[in-house]
């Protein structure tokens, strides 16, 4: 598999900062509600972050949790922007995180198939096509004309994981989703990772396995209290990280 010298993902000086405000009684809230005596708090959920991904290659990210990592996928799929800092990405991205947050429990499968297919940007027509695909994947074909509030944990999961994947896209993002449903499933969705791979697909993997991070990526990074800590080859990264818990 060939590989461009130039980064699809790069990350250079980032922070990322919330602001959180708080008023505990409703005396310091009604002051506050007029813009006067708010309490505000800055939470720094990345600290000078700089990392750069090729194309092709699959990237774990490893580190407690609060570290920072789900912060980085956002910043990849475009849902917030840095405090200071600069992220570049160059591809279309599917984010397999917050998987289904699109879904309607009202409506059918079917029906939540086209509408999560149409946020994650296909066409009415794309869906058509991929539409037996995704049922195929998901497995779900008794289930598929019910409302999904009806669904298990497991099926709801399966159905958003199985619309996601049929996103054809350049950059994959994936939190912790692949240790949702059973074993078999979960072995389809190593295996239908594992050919994106092949295919040159860009893969962000968020996981507390370090097992799966190993056997899965080609390079990795640690996260700790919102500073990276290491970066490089899995192994090692593995073993500076479980040496340091």
């Amino acid at each position: 598999m060939s590989k461009n010298n130039h980064p699809i993902i790069k990350f250079t000086n980032v922070t990322k900062e919330f602001s959180l405000y708080s008023q505990k009684t409703f005396k310091e809230f009604l002051p506050a509600l007029f813009g006067r005596q708010k309490t505000k708090q800055n939470f720094t959920a990345l600290k000078n972050i700089s990392f750069s991904v090729n194309k092709g290659e699959t990237l774990g990210i490893i580190g407690p949790n609060g570290a920072g990592k789900s912060t980085i996928l956002k910043l990849i799929a475009g849902v917030m922007s840095p405090t200071k800092g600069k992220v570049i990405v160059n591809g279309k991205v599917s984010p397999l995180i917050e998987l289904g947050a699109g879904f309607h429990p009202e409506l059918t499968g079917k029906e939540n198939i086209y509408l999560n297919g149409s946020i994650l940007g296909l066409s009415k027509k794309q869906i058509d096509n991929y539409y037996q695909d995704i049922l195929n994947f998901s497995e779900l074909h008794q289930f598929i004309n019910q409302p999904i509030k009806h669904y298990s944990s497991g099926m709801y999961m399966r159905l958003a994981f199985s619309v996601a994947i049929h996103v054809n896209p350049q950059i994959l993002l994936i939190d912790e989703i692949l240790a949702v449903g059973d074993t078999a499933f979960q072995a389809k969705c190593f295996a239908k990772m594992e050919q994106f791979k092949k295919s040159g697909i860009t893969i962000i993997y968020v996981s507390h396995s370090m097992e799966s991070i190993q056997s899965f990526c080609t390079k990795a990074i640690y996260l700790d209290k919102s500073k990276l800590i290491s970066h490089g080859n899995p192994e090692t990264i593995i073993k500076k990280y479980t040496n340091e818990k």
